[in-house]
């Protein structure tokens, strides 16, 4: 009888992980817990809050970053955010840091990287007027890729003070992004062929210009490695 329902738990065990996987896609986030994920950079505040993870603004720090501790290369990437109306987010893909000060170049510019400072490719998560969210910033190595000043389709696809979904494919050198279905960046790029995916909380300075406490929320976050 043990043997009879040991038997039948692990066959709907994996008949619900196959179904949750029948689309190709798996989870990076559990809902749960940041299980998977470290921080990095600074010291903005991350935690899980029914089944998002919350990150908050913090005065006196650089930009943090929650990170995966998985490289990935070519993939489609999607999940859901909100974030409040004056802060400024991200999501890194294909990024990396350095665990000691370290001198690089990029394209024939010699670059200085503090430790642990995470830089790459970002998704801009933009709620100001200028409405680049979905546009890919190069944090701190290149500045912008691609932002949004010519597709104004993209820049009115972002719902203010809503959930948002948010979609990113890499294969190759070919670099897309989505906000809400709609197309933003589409450009090519090898800089960087793979790296950490992470979450940003952009830094605030000493919290005079603007008070500590704003919110970003992801929720939803799921890979499909190509």
């Amino acid at each position: 009888m043990k043997t009879l329902v040991l038997t039948s738990f692990l066959s709907a065990f994996t008949l619900a992980a196959h179904a949750a996987d029948k689309d190709g896609f798996k989870p990076l986030f559990n809902g749960k817990n940041l299980d998977g994920w470290e921080q990095h950079s600074g010291k903005a505040e991350y935690r899980v809050e029914e089944g998002a993870v919350v990150g908050k603004t913090v005065a006196g720090t650089g930009n943090s970053f929650l990170c995966t501790k998985i490289k990935y290369g070519d993939f489609i990437l999607e999940f859901e955010f909100k974030v409040a109306k004056d802060m400024n987010s991200g999501v890194q893909f294909r990024s990396e840091f350095y665990e000691k000060e370290t001198e690089a170049e990029i394209k024939g510019k010699k670059k200085k990287f503090p430790a642990d400072r995470v830089f790459g490719y970002q998704y801009e998560i933009d709620p100001s007027t200028r409405a680049y969210t979905g546009g890919v910033y190069d944090e701190a190595r290149r500045g912008w890729l691609n932002d949004l000043k010519d597709n104004e389709a993209a820049r009115k696809a972002f719902k203010p003070g809503e959930w948002n979904q948010a979609r990113i494919q890499c294969q190759g050198d070919h670099i897309q992004t989505w906000i809400n279905g709609v197309k933003a960046a589409d450009f090519k790029d090898s800089l960087t062929p793979k790296g950490i995916i992470a979450l940003q909380v952009h830094g605030i300075g000493d919290g005079k210009k603007k008070a500590p406490g704003e919110e970003v929320r992801w929720r939803n976050i799921r890979i499909k490695e190509l």
